[in-house]
């Protein structure tokens, strides 16, 4: 786990995105955004469901940007319960192309996050979304229908977001969900099988 990752100031449509970046050890070869859970909750960029994510796919050449959505941190404006963390997602992707080019695109999120991420999909063309914990049947929009090669991943356990509300929500999509035997919310125990995952499965 990265302790003191470097950060930048990325300019969002209502003010400062304070992000994290992790970058890979090599010349990029994809971006990453990666979105954390509820800030009501506690929920920032430096979740360590969030910083494992960013670490695995770091290693996989991605430069992720973890940024802490408004009214979190730094980050100037108000939280707007998934609707207005859209624009943000992709005012820092906008960002990342400008310094990276186009490169391939990774939108992932871990609870709310993942609400966020499925939302931003909507609206930029992505070649890989990854859920974590993905908070369905949460806010008053409902969570989209994704692609159908999305890396979906829950717990068992999960006392936040029950998995059997995830598989309904993918059922009619006929969406593969890996789910992480006897694992809570946070998957705690379970970073490194998570990172594993996301490298084998992605």
């Amino acid at each position: 786990m990265l302790k003191h990752p470097p950060k930048t100031v990325i300019a969002g449509p209502v003010g400062r995105l304070d992000t994290i970046v992790v970058a890979p050890e090599t010349p990029p070869s994809g971006i990453a955004v990666i979105c954390h859970p509820n800030p009501l909750q506690g929920g920032t960029h430096s979740n360590k469901v969030v910083q494992t994510a960013a670490k695995a796919l770091s290693q996989m050449g991605y430069v992720c940007y973890c940024p802490n959505l408004r009214g979190v941190g730094e980050s100037e404006g108000l939280h707007d319960h998934g609707v207005g963390e859209v624009d943000d997602v992709l005012a820092v992707v906008a960002h990342a192309r400008s310094l990276h080019g186009d490169l391939p695109l990774a939108l992932a999120g871990f609870s709310f996050g993942g609400f966020v991420a499925a939302r931003a999909r909507e609206r930029v063309t992505s070649d890989k979304l990854l859920l974590m914990g993905v908070a369905v049947g949460k806010y008053a929009i409902p969570t989209p229908p994704v692609p159908a090669d999305t890396l979906v991943i829950h717990g068992e356990k999960d006392e936040v977001i029950p998995l059997s509300a995830v598989l309904d929500w993918a059922r009619p999509q006929a969406l593969p969900v890996i789910v992480f035997p006897g694992t809570g919310h946070f998957f705690h125990g379970r970073l490194v099988p998570l990172a594993q995952t996301i490298q084998r499965c992605w």
